[in-house]
């Protein structure tokens, strides 16, 4: 992929992130509706679980929240043992939504319609 081509996932969305016990919750919300559509058919669980493939996740899930436009991931043993057995930095993943959002996706063709904040 061309790097000039490339924008970060958090051009399109935000995202929140926490544990229960060794395992991580990954929530993504986009911005918009073209944003969320974009996310529902590129962001899969596959795609999280090789992008977190160093922490070593046992299992990746996603779940669909279209009410927030979001979507929830939950990566399985991906914290070391969790908050209170981990020697990571990290251990109750805190950080794992900004991980995530750092990662670079192609520019989709719409990309003003996926930034474009709603009308309040």
């Amino acid at each position: 992929m061309d790097q000039e081509q490339q924008i970060p996932l958090s051009d399109i969305a935000h995202g929140r992130s926490g544990d229960k016990g060794n395992h991580a919750n990954v929530a993504v919300l986009a911005y918009t509706d073209a944003g969320y559509l974009w996310l529902r058919e590129n962001l899969t669980a596959d795609v999280v679980a090789q992008y977190f493939a160093p922490l070593g996740p046992s299992k990746v899930e996603r779940f669909l929240a279209p009410n927030l436009l979001g979507l929830n991931f939950v990566l399985y043993d991906v914290l070391a043992g969790g908050a209170s057995r981990s020697l990571r930095i990290d251990t109750q993943g805190k950080t794992l939504a900004l991980t995530l959002l750092q990662m670079p996706i192609a520019r989709p063709a719409n990309y003003e319609e996926m930034t474009r904040k709603a009308a309040v």
